[in-house]
């Protein structure tokens, strides 16, 4: 069975990747081409809601809405990453925020309060597939660690009760109309999307909605941004292809300081 899925990275095994499929992301013209040429044989899609693994790109309009018409109609399954997205543009996830429920999700560290924990959960006739109920074999030395599942469980109970996605959605907007004005005054070209709490910076002219729109920014130029917001004690992601995030313990304050040290260095690269 073949499977729709976002790019390999360098060095997968070319018999990995065989039975895939690739599609570019916010491509519905190529998706639809390939659901038509290839429908009865795809298995799954597995997409990252909102792509984060290239820096920041968001769903265009009927995207996602796209992707669970076609996997319906075919029978096969929509898969969500959500290993970035899971809690921090919602409580909900990307698929809470966009109202779109897909057939599996799976979920990384954030839910674990700071332990190594991850999860994958979806529909129940899926799930009874897996060990014990079904023949689908799932096991780990950590699976079920006791400490991590209590800090887990803790956690997600204060995300749900706490007021802290309205503040982290106040705060990220802070952050990303001030950085956007600042290098809007400086005269440099970047584009700044962002989905509640987790946001990109890319010296681009043109909005980034994929791949190929995001390796099109100046690397160069970011790497001169990030040095110089590092010296004002101000620690973005390494690479312009890397989400960065807004966190709860970040207060005003930390988004003036970041702001001011933005201000500084699109005038320094102007």
């Amino acid at each position: 069975m073949a499977t729709l899925s976002m790019p390999s990275s360098p060095g997968v095994p070319a018999s990995l990747t065989a039975d895939t499929l690739v599609a570019p992301y916010n491509n519905l013209e190529t998706v639809e081409q390939l659901f038509d040429d290839f429908g009865p044989e795809i298995a799954a899609i597995i997409v990252e809601p909102i792509a984060g693994n290239m820096g920041v790109a968001l769903p265009r309009p009927g995207f996602l809405e796209l992707l669970r018409s076609l996997t319906r109609e075919c029978g096969a399954l929509l898969i969500f990453d959500e290993v970035i997205t899971g809690f921090r543009v919602a409580y909900g996830g990307a698929q809470g925020l966009y109202n779109i429920t897909p057939d599996l999700t799976c979920l990384g560290k954030i839910i674990g309060g700071g332990f190594p924990i991850g999860a994958y959960g979806g529909r129940k006739d899926i799930m009874e597939m897996v060990a014990p109920l079904g023949p689908v074999y799932q096991a780990g030395t950590l699976s079920g660690n006791p400490v991590a599942m209590t800090a887990g469980i803790e956690t997600l109970g204060i995300l749900k009760e706490s007021r802290v996605y309205e503040e982290l959605e106040r705060k990220s907007s802070l952050l990303e109309n001030g950085m956007s004005e600042a290098a809007s005054t400086a005269g440099v070209n970047t584009q700044l999307p962002r989905q509640g709490s987790m946001f990109t910076i890319f010296f681009a002219k043109d909005v980034v909605t994929d791949y190929e729109t995001a390796s099109k920014a100046d690397t160069e130029l970011y790497a001169k941004f990030f040095h110089h917001m590092l010296s004002e004690g101000v620690y973005l992601p390494p690479s312009e292809f890397e989400a960065a995030f807004v966190s709860a313990a970040h207060t005003d304050e930390d988004i003036e300081v970041t702001i001011d040290a933005a201000s500084e260095a699109f005038r320094y690269l102007a």
